[in-house]
């Protein structure tokens, strides 16, 4: 891409002129991107035994790859309104997304086309031309005729998970969940207008929206999960969402949200969340159970003057932490049925030696050979993960706690790898971690 000359000095000859030089490049094939103003400085007032630049050629621009222009917000902000007397209103959060049949959810933008370039020789330098988008198909959607456009194939409502964009169907229960609707699976948005009484079980693709009160009962959502008055879990209650979780209090349950949890009370529960939990409202409370936060916590009050055992971790993605273990399990144990594989193939080869392998031992031999490969191949796809996933974990944590009111003592922190137990009240605080410790800043931090 770029041409220099090296001039040594005349020895009782004379200096070179110009033609001389673009004659000498022209010999060596350097016929662009020549820097006539420099040659011209070279011929007049030379510089010797230095390698000089003269010719660069032009680097080839790559097209850009074409993208996806959604035709909805992606992510909404469904934070619940406090109003002037510090309640949190939970009723006005404006969930739904609703869309007609036929209606266009995303299309593509194309992709440009590459500037190729040239180097010093005269040559073209191809360049590459951006990439077409795929549009993200997921459930109840069609993709138009001219591949340009996703459409809305039944009336419903849109959600954008793992990367596809659904249109999903509500399923309204215009009362409680008991035994006169059994448990409930549904594809889409689950909307109940009652109470989710103990032992009932909602599982959905969409969203989970309950207008009463939830029992020691278990709802797992793709989407998020709101309780518009709260969950009284009685050790039994569970929720786990692939969104975020909003309710007005949460008790003696075991909850899990993939991004973010708010409440205005949560009692004596284990909480796992992927990104932020808040506490809102006159309460902002947080009191006894053990809390797994991926990034924040932000509350009003953190554990009770009576110093509740109140754990809180913060700064380690859960769920990452999580299939961490999984992956070492699973490692094992494919490990094990691998070596046992292959002490079986072992075997079956002695006996392909001596010819006495029958033609059903031949079959299991190489359907034995088959299952090495398999599993040679997926443990190193888990053990390339596990890597990734251990790198993460091991990354400074950078979490913190914001407490706009209180944490009592009996309240243990944890931050990355870093610990602090509160002996002693705190007020308007933060804390964070710097280096090994776990330290405390104003609220403002």
């Amino acid at each position: 891409m770029k041409a220099s000359i090296f001039l040594t000095p005349p020895d009782d000859g004379r200096e070179l002129k110009l033609e001389e030089i673009l004659k000498a490049l022209n010999d060596h094939g350097v016929k662009y991107g020549l820097d006539m103003e420099t040659l011209e400085n070279i011929s007049k007032y030379p510089v010797y035994n230095e390698n000089i630049l003269v010719a660069e050629g032009v680097q080839p621009v790559n097209g850009k790859n074409g993208q996806v222009k959604f035709h909805f917000n992606l992510k909404e902000d469904r934070k619940p309104t406090i109003t002037d007397d510090g309640r949190v209103d939970f009723r006005n959060l404006d969930l739904i997304k609703n869309i007609k049949e036929g209606e266009i959810l995303c299309s593509l933008e194309p992709p440009s086309k590459g500037i190729p370039g040239k180097n010093v020789l005269g040559e073209d330098i191809p360049a590459k031309d951006g990439k077409d988008a795929v549009l993200p198909k997921g459930k109840n959607t069609e993709i138009s005729e001219d591949g340009q456009n996703l459409i809305a194939a039944i009336n419903g409502q849109i959600n954008y998970i793992d990367g596809k964009v659904n249109v999903f169907q509500n399923y309204e229960v215009p009362a409680n969940v008991d035994n006169s609707t059994g448990n409930i699976n549904f594809i889409g948005n689950v909307i109940v207008r009652g109470s989710v009484l103990s032992g009932f079980v909602i599982q959905a693709g969409g969203n989970v929206e309950v207008g009463g009160v939830v029992e020691g009962a278990t709802i797992i959502a793709g989407g998020d999960i709101i309780l518009r008055r709260g969950m009284q879990g009685h050790g039994k209650g569970v929720l786990k969402s692939g969104g975020d979780i909003i309710a007005k209090y949460i008790e003696n349950s075991n909850i899990e949200a993939k991004m973010d949890i708010k409440a205005e009370a949560i009692m004596h529960s284990n909480v796992k969340c992927g990104n932020k939990l808040e506490l809102t409202g006159k309460k902002g409370l947080l009191v006894g159970g053990t809390c797994k936060v991926g990034k924040e916590v932000s509350a009003k009050v953190i554990g009770s003057y009576m110093s509740t055992p109140t754990d809180i971790e913060v700064g380690i993605d859960p769920s990452l932490k999580e299939r961490y273990k999984e992956l070492k399990i699973e490692i094992e144990k494919i490990e094990e049925d691998l070596k046992k594989t292959e002490q079986a193939i072992t075997i079956l080869k002695k006996i392909q030696m001596l010819g006495k392998l029958t033609p059903e031992k031949q079959e299991l031999l190489a359907k034995s050979i088959r299952t090495k490969v398999f599993y040679t191949n997926k443990i190193g796809r888990l053990k390339e993960e596990s890597v990734y996933i251990e790198m993460k974990l091991q990354e400074e944590a950078s979490g913190k706690i914001k407490v706009y009111g209180y944490i009592y003592p009996g309240t243990k922190v944890s931050i990355g790898t870093s610990m602090l137990y509160v002996k002693d009240n705190l007020q308007y605080c933060t804390l964070y971690r710097e280096g090994s410790d776990v330290k405390i800043g104003s609220y403002n931090d």
